[in-house]
């Protein structure tokens, strides 16, 4: 980084493609459709467009965990949006969520329909709707929803700012590499600090801040996020390590974690789920011996 040649930036900035890195195909910096698609509608009270990253996780964690206890209603439809491919910008998807990033939700139970869009307003949403997950007593709702949006304005710098530099941009520049990882060191001693006094994220029930925030920095803790593992040091967060174990063991957040990946082992990939037995007969490992 020392070597590189300093930039200054222009009196007006003007887009270039050339340095937008891994995303550059499908980043401009404009809103809106780019193209005219209607999105496909299931068979269940929620339709769910997402695709298996942190953010899309939450959700469909959220929506087993409703499954699990008995909520019929949070039956769901989960189709795959292949950002890459840019089908976030479509019109049928720009109409759901107007700020094109995953997921994004749209309830038919509801007259008219409800969209659902930013995934701690879908936790949010499906907390309140069903009753679950989310305290009813004021001071334990209150740090419930502190941490839910911690974690909301923390992850723009685990995602956006460390994962952009440390794993995709085009060139690796320490500056805003160390940058970020001191951000992202300090969230996750916040995270091991709190957890150090308490079973879960806002006390001892498991909530939707659980759900929200494990994505995130519970995979970061077993190693699994951007492959940072040993670079951030994670050992250094043990009860953030044994919060992630204790959430990991649930079946919900297990089958959660399948919904919409694209990769990883075939076995844990459902690129779509349209109902509970696709876990037992389409994952990715049975669709290629088929």
């Amino acid at each position: 980084m020392a070597d590189a040649k300093p930039y200054t930036p222009p009196r007006v900035w003007t887009w270039d493609r050339a340095n937008g890195g891994h995303f550059a195909r499908i980043n401009r910096p404009v809103a809106g459709a780019t193209h005219e698609k209607a999105l496909p509608v299931g068979k269940h009270p929620l339709q769910l467009y997402s695709l298996g990253t942190p953010n899309g996780i939450k959700v469909t964690i959220m929506l087993e965990e409703l499954l699990a206890l008995g909520h019929a209603g949070a039956e769901y439809d989960a189709w795959l949006i292949d950002i890459l491919e840019g089908e976030q910008f479509s019109s049928g998807f720009v109409a759901v969520n107007p700020n094109s990033k995953i997921p994004a939700m749209v309830d038919l139970s509801t007259t008219p329909a409800t969209r659902v869009f930013e995934s701690g307003s879908i936790l949010l949403y499906l907390a309140e709707k069903f009753g679950a997950f989310l305290p009813v007593e004021h001071a334990k709702r209150t740090e419930t929803l502190n941490w839910l949006f911690w974690h909301m304005g923390a992850t723009a710098d685990l995602g956006g700012g460390f994962g952009h530099f440390y794993a995709y941009a085009p060139e690796k520049w320490q500056y805003p590499i160390d940058r970020y990882a001191m951000e992202v060191k300090r969230q996750m001693d916040v995270l091991n600090r709190n957890l150090n006094e308490r079973e879960f994220i806002a006390g001892d029930e498991y909530t939707i801040a659980d759900m929200g925030i494990f994505p995130w920095y519970g995979e970061l803790a077993k190693g699994r996020l951007y492959e940072a593992g040993e670079f951030l040091s994670v050992h250094e967060y043990p009860h953030v390590i044994r919060w992630a174990d204790t959430l990991l063991a649930r079946e919900p957040v297990r089958r959660g974690r399948m919904v919409n990946r694209t990769r990883g082992e075939p076995a844990e990939q459902l690129r779509e789920r349209h109902d509970a037995s696709d876990f037992d007969t389409r994952t990715e490992d049975k669709l290629m011996r088929d």
